[in-house]
């Protein structure tokens, strides 16, 4: 086969096995149990963020100022799209925003941001699939399974958060797909314009960083304080490490296979 489409189905099969993987897992879990293992999705995120993201991202970048200058815009630019994803859900005083009470979930807030931080994500896998394919196809091989192995906690942790977030089982599964074909698009660019593209890699890696860390800290975490009982803090802490443990893990296992 040609690299181009050695690139294409490694990366429709990379995100859709990916997707199909955790959903199989998370799509399971029952309506009352998602609260609780967001604890995971908080550890997958961050695991992925800090093991994974920010890693590949400093290696390549030109200047850490740069890089941490755009982790910082990115954060701002999430809280000015959440604002808008809040301005869109709340047009009156009295709404659902302002009830003091807990609502059963943050009407799709935090899952708008995990999205478009999980969509860029994608982007650059293709693009590294790309790279790596047209350096050899056993080194493409090789990538293209190591992004699976990695993308299936975070997937988890997505579904997870958009079920949180007020998303239907179907609807969740869908716009995870839908995420996923960024992939494809990044293998493509990749493959007819990696020598332009390249240089943008640390940018969109440090964009996708971002997203997750606002998610993280912003949406998710402020939840979990709310449950202050001994038992669940220990079951939150303990699902956390989890889930940073499960990238790691993944991380390490293909790094030792490759």
């Amino acid at each position: 086969m040609s690299t181009l489409v050695w690139i294409v189905l490694t990366c429709v099969a990379g995100g859709a096995l990916s997707v199909l993987a955790a959903a199989s897992f998370a799509l399971r879990v029952s309506a009352g149990r998602v609260p609780m293992l967001i604890s995971f999705a908080v550890g997958a995120l961050l695991g992925a963020v800090f093991l994974e993201i920010l890693p590949h991202a400093l290696r390549q970048a030109d200047s850490i100022e740069v890089l941490a200058a755009t982790i910082l815009g990115g954060i701002l630019l999430f809280f000015v799209l959440e604002k808008l994803v809040l301005w869109r859900h709340c047009h009156v005083e009295q709404c659902e925003a302002h009830d003091p009470n807990d609502p059963p979930n943050d009407h799709g807030r935090s899952g708008t941001m995990i999205m478009i931080g999980d969509t860029v994500h994608n982007f650059v896998d293709g693009i590294l699939i790309a790279a790596a394919f047209l350096a050899d196809v056993q080194v493409g091989l090789v990538t293209a399974l190591a992004i699976i192995a990695h993308e299936i906690p975070q997937e988890v942790g997505d579904f997870l958060i958009l079920l949180h977030s007020g998303y239907s089982r179907q609807m969740a599964f869908t716009v995870n797909l839908f995420s996923s074909l960024a992939m494809v698009v990044g293998g493509l660019l990749g493959y007819f314009a990696l020598s332009s593209l390249e240089q943008w890699i640390p940018t969109l890696l440090a964009l996708a960083a971002a997203s997750m860390l606002y998610v993280s800290v912003a949406d998710l975490i402020p939840g979990l304080h709310k449950r202050t009982e001994p038992r669940h803090s220990i079951a939150q802490v303990a699902l956390i490490s989890i889930g940073i443990s499960t990238i790691w893990f993944a991380r390490f296992a293909f790094e030792y296979g490759h």
